[in-house]
């Protein structure tokens, strides 16, 4: 049996996560993959970013550390093949690129930053070989602390890919521009009108992760959120502080702030296209790296 180590470094606007996975390759050539390792750093670079235009250079050093760290795990698992990928954050940010330039000097890990296409691509890919639902028509909404990323599939063939710059930090920022929530809107109406309602969502994110998590009203078996649960997890957690919502809700600090807006996204993006539940395949872009990697080593 042959075994080896992937790993995929995921570095958003909220965290930096590293997931390291197993790939087993057996005598007929059939595949095994399992998680060994996940580590989540909530570095939050989107607060600087979405605020001044630029990573701080304390985020900058902080986020250069948590790579070499990255490096490390990565060493201890013999990993030989993975993928850096930054998303929104880096994305917005103005010294981007001479923050990568000092990382790839200091760790020689080469940071890609991708688009949204990209990025739904790659969370949308891990989540058709994860299911038996791959027909049809779906609103793929991936929403992060920078962007959302909304994509019409067809039968698995993406239709329309579209990036906002609306997202959960953003929102607590008060740095979404009015004219992304109009364009969103507008783009979701079109939508709709052309395809046969109600069009059901696939979610993505950690913060759709956790609300299907928190809610008591679910499908398990189907990993299906009810829009009307959604609603009145929203309806419970929207007066709460922050403090509260740790306390009642056994959130995180860095989940707790956030997660009222993605909830608004997913609502306001539910009402649209008359959704009556959001899939949640629990699963985000770090897995999409790594399954994308399988699949360029040519397993047959």
């Amino acid at each position: 049996m042959q075994t080896q180590h992937i790993a995929a470094i995921d570095i958003g606007s909220n965290a930096v996560r590293l997931l390291i996975k197993k790939l087993q390759i057996v005598d007929n050539n059939t595949t095994k993959l399992s998680k060994v390792q996940l580590i989540r750093v909530p570095l939050r670079l989107g607060f600087d970013v979405f605020e001044t235009g630029n990573v701080s250079q304390q985020k900058a050093n902080k986020l250069c550390r948590l790579i070499k760290a990255f490096k490390h795990f990565m060493k201890l698992y013999d990993v030989q093949i993975y993928r850096a990928c930054a998303t929104s954050a880096m994305r917005d940010a103005q010294n981007a690129n001479q923050i990568i330039k000092h990382i790839q000097k200091e760790t020689n890990i080469d940071i890609q930053i991708i688009d949204g296409k990209e990025e739904a691509l790659l969370i949308y890919n891990n989540h058709l070989q994860n299911t038996e639902d791959q027909q049809g028509n779906h609103i793929f909404v991936d929403v992060g602390g920078g962007s959302t990323e909304v994509n019409l599939f067809i039968n698995q063939q993406m239709i329309q890919s579209n990036s906002y710059n609306i997202g959960t930090i953003r929102i607590l920022n008060d740095a979404v521009a009015p004219q992304e929530w109009q364009r969103l809107t507008y783009d979701l109406t079109e939508i709709a009108n052309k395809q046969n309602k109600p069009i059901n969502i696939i979610g993505s994110g950690g913060n759709i992760n956790r609300l299907y998590k928190l809610s008591s009203i679910k499908n398990t078996q189907l990993q299906q959120l009810p829009i009307y649960s959604l609603k009145y997890l929203y309806k419970h957690l929207q007066p709460l502080t922050v403090e509260q919502r740790i306390e009642q809700y056994k959130l995180k600090p860095d989940r707790a702030d956030v997660i009222v807006p993605a909830a608004q996204i997913f609502i306001h993006i539910a009402q649209i296209v008359e959704a009556n539940y959001i899939h949640v395949p629990i699963m985000g872009l770090a897995d999409g790296i790594i399954d994308n990697l399988i699949s360029s080593l040519n397993i047959n």
